[in-house]
């Protein structure tokens, strides 16, 4: 097997447990925060809110640095650094006696966190430029698929086994990555010198600023609209059925249609990328999905929701590794952790931007206007790309293919001929 199919699937599966561990405790939260004392139900959904998005703030803060690291020490070193931090912290988690301890690991793990930038920057720069569309898309499916099946993950550990288990076995996960990750992972990576951590220096790096901004920047807003409705599933599901004895169940169903999607189309759309170029699916993948939020609002079952999620899905899957992709072109592999650092940061203040969002236009408004408000930032944000990613990049793209084009030669013909 290839060194970076070996990397890319280690890399999957540190991603996948990673991703299981910021998201397995959503469901557990409220229920730990009360075994450790809190019963006041308004105190408990205030502490839980603190509590979950603490970690995406944080991490948000920190994800650059960890970059900046990466690309100064290697990305090794980085993955096993966020792994056995992580297996650590997570673990105390279940020791923890007050919710003030806990509330303090969650900050912790916030700026422990590292592992995802540190992978897609190894994968992005250790795998050729005929595989990395795919490799990316590929490597996109294990958030997904970690953020889909955590809170199912978290709440049947906590059924069977009990709330303290969540921690101790998202822990010994998170031990069993950093030990596949010290034993499988290669990378060949030329130790940078010493260089300051500052922002702005390393922001003065950066060869092509203004499209990593608009890239940045489309990543925010691509998961602000994916989490805006994630709140409101259940309470949207319950709107929409008489059958309240399965609305949990119902809401996972919808709540894993556009992450079953996803995982399905996100390597194929990434191998397309690689053919036609990441600018012209993420521009397809934007309009479609701001269009198919649209009917969103309309439905009149559950399972309507569901199939509409699931087409969303298909969409989606184009985004997250488009950005990743166009992102490695136009950024020196020097430079890459740097920038997927920023970027990532634009992640999570994404998550944390839209989970806020989605509640406050529910309350003011009411579910179905969540609908239109999203569609509405990703069309925008179609005609954005379009006019300063797409058109630029086809122009680039044009550009080099004259330049490699041979020069026409032009037969005149003689008498004898």
């Amino acid at each position: 097997m290839p060194i970076w199919k070996r990397n890319l699937l280690v890399c999957w599966f540190g991603m996948f447990i990673t991703s299981v561990g910021l998201s397995q405790i959503a469901p557990v939260l409220p229920l730990y925060i009360k075994h450790l004392g809190i019963d006041n139900p308004a105190s408990i959904a205030q502490l839980s809110g603190f509590a979950f998005g603490v970690t995406y703030i944080i991490s948000a803060l920190f994800s650059p640095l960890w970059g900046v690291a990466a690309d100064r020490v290697g990305r090794k070193p980085m993955l096993l650094r966020a792994s056995l931090g992580m297996g650590i912290v997570i673990c105390s988690m279940g020791l923890a006696q007050n919710v003030y301890e806990l509330v303090g690991l969650r900050l912790l793990q916030g700026v422990i966190t590292g592992y995802s930038t540190a992978c897609t920057t190894l994968i992005a720069t250790q795998t050729d430029k005929e595989h990395a569309g795919w490799a990316l898309g590929t490597l996109s499916t294990a958030n997904i698929a970690g953020s889909l099946l955590g809170p199912i993950i978290g709440g049947g550990i906590e059924e069977s086994l009990g709330l303290q288990n969540v921690f101790f076995l998202t822990g010994a996960l998170l031990l069993v990555v950093f030990l596949t990750t010290l034993f499988f992972v290669q990378e060949s990576f030329t130790r940078g010198g010493k260089e300051t951590l500052r922002v702005k220096e390393i922001w003065n790096t950066i060869p092509n600023k203004s499209l990593t901004v608009i890239l940045s920047a489309t990543y925010l807003i691509i998961t602000l609209a994916l989490y805006s409705i994630e709140p409101v599933v259940t309470i949207y599901v319950t709107q929409l059925t008489t059958d309240t004895t399965h609305v949990a169940l119902l809401a996972g169903m919808a709540f894993s249609a556009s992450g079953l999607a996803s995982i399905i189309a996100a390597p194929r759309l990434g191998k397309l990328s690689d053919k036609i170029g990441a600018q012209k699916v993420i521009l397809v993948a934007l309009v479609v999905a701001g269009i198919i939020f649209i009917p969103q609002a309309f439905v009149q079952n559950p399972w309507q929701l569901m199939g509409l999620r699931f087409f969303l899905g298909l969409a989606v899957a184009g985004l997250s590794p488009s950005v990743n992709i166009l992102i490695k072109k136009i950024t020196p592999d020097a430079l890459t952790g740097r920038v997927f650092g920023f970027t990532i940061s634009a992640g999570y203040l994404g998550i944390f931007g839209g989970s806020v969002l989605g509640g406050q236009v529910a309350a003011w408004w009411g579910i179905r206007y969540i609908f239109f408000l999203t569609s509405a930032l990703l069309l925008i944000n179609a005609v954005w790309v379009y006019f300063t990613v797409y058109k630029k990049l086809n122009r680039q793209e044009e550009a080099v293919s004259q330049k490699e084009r041979p020069e026409e030669v032009v037969v005149i013909p003689t008498e004898a001929q």
